[in-house]
């Protein structure tokens, strides 16, 4: 099976963002409008900085460079996840166990809502489980979920 543009640079960059004290979040390759963008997104227990991005970007651009995975020209661009970062893999899903998140389904649910605002509690079998603001338990199959984040709000 051969493997995406994404996988194939994270597994080159893995071990260098991980010696620098770094996890990667994500790696996305896309195209908007003409241009070609690699989008590496780092995370940390201490959270991250500009500083932070600048010193991965350093590391990993000449290994990209050397290694180049990617045919045509592209812009490499490393971030942090944000507070409110989006939930797309399996090991997202899991690293935000116990956070609130927002999902937007597919169609609308039997409540006629195409969105609710929950505590993600379980994933099991591409089954995930959430507790409302209201205290309703809900479970719903991960293919009914179009788009997934986190969700902050201000302690009072």
């Amino acid at each position: 099976m051969k493997k995406n543009i994404a996988e194939t640079v994270e597994e080159l960059i893995a071990p260098t963002v991980s010696a620098l004290g770094y996890e990667i979040w994500d790696v996305v390759y896309n195209k908007v409008g003409a241009e070609y963008y690699l989008e590496i997104t780092i995370d940390s227990e201490e959270g991250i900085g500009i500083d932070d991005c600048e010193k991965v970007h350093r590391a990993i651009d000449p290994l990209l460079d050397e290694a180049d995975p990617i045919e045509n020209s592209y812009r490499l661009q490393v971030s942090s996840p944000g507070i409110e970062r989006e939930i797309r893999t399996d090991a997202h899903i899991l690293a935000c166990m116990g956070e609130v998140v927002e999902l937007r389904f597919y169609a609308a649910r039997e409540d006629g809502k195409k969105s609710v605002i929950a505590v993600l509690t379980d994933y099991q079998d591409g089954v995930l489980s959430f507790v409302t603001r209201d205290d309703v338990q809900m479970q719903v199959p991960r293919r009914e979920i179009a788009h997934m984040n986190t969700v902050y709000f201000e302690e009072e």
